[in-house]
């Protein structure tokens, strides 16, 4: 099983593991946005569709992400594949308007 970011329990930048910690703590690890972005944005996915929608990540680390989202309950299996539940939709909700202010933002550099 995974070392998943556990509210309650320390997570990097959390002795005590603050909720809002622990979700940035597993939104930091490499792909974990990325995955949920994609299956999100583009929907229901199976393991070599997501493989190749994140740009040839390494089965490894999917494995690793699908796992910790999974554990997360921000994504689910079905007989498709891989889809985003209804907590990893709202959650995406939230940070999608980030994208469009990123863009500003790096203009702005």
């Amino acid at each position: 099983m995974s070392n998943f970011p556990m509210p309650g329990t320390p997570v990097r930048g959390s002795k005590t593991g603050v909720p809002i910690m622990a979700l940035l703590d597993l939104f930091g690890r490499p792909w974990s946005l990325g995955v949920l972005w994609q299956l999100c944005e583009q929907g229901v996915a199976t393991f070599r569709e997501l493989q190749a929608r994140c740009e040839g990540i390494s089965p490894t680390v999917l494995n690793s992400r699908l796992k910790e989202l999974k554990q997360a309950g921000l994504i689910e299996t079905t007989e498709n594949g891989y889809c985003a539940t209804k907590s990893g939709r709202e959650v995406f909700d939230m940070i999608k308007p980030l994208k469009a202010w990123s863009v500003k933002w790096a203009k702005s550099l």
